[in-house]
């Protein structure tokens, strides 16, 4: 049997304040260290791939 979802009705998470400039950065610096990591990760499997089909 599939188990219900609830939807939660909800327009913020967290606090109703808007983010702090260090809040930013951090959030900012988290993305582009995982956007660095996936194009890395995608990068050696391709390699990977290449390597297979030689």
């Amino acid at each position: 049997m599939k188990s219900k979802r609830t939807e939660l009705d909800v327009d913020f998470i967290g606090g109703e304040e808007p983010l702090t400039k260090e809040e930013a950065k951090a959030i900012s610096a988290y993305i582009a260290e995982r956007k660095l990591k996936r194009k890395k990760m995608d990068n050696s499997e391709k390699n990977k791939v290449a390597l297979k089909v030689k």
